[in-house]
């Protein structure tokens, strides 16, 4: 039984694995990097947080 478990844990780990490898160079070829490496969050969360007063 136990063994069962922890090959079924080996199996999950070596598929998220290899889905984080795909999903890694989908975005790498997909976006350039000054995209990846821009603050554009910063922007926008400043543009949130304006308060009028």
């Amino acid at each position: 039984m136990w063994i069962m478990i922890a090959n079924a844990g080996w199996v999950l780990a070596a598929a998220l694995f290899l889905w984080m490898l795909y999903d890694w160079f989908r975005v790498d070829t997909t976006y350039s990097e000054a995209t990846l490496t821009s603050s554009r969050e910063g922007e926008i969360e400043a543009v949130q947080e304006s308060h009028k007063v």
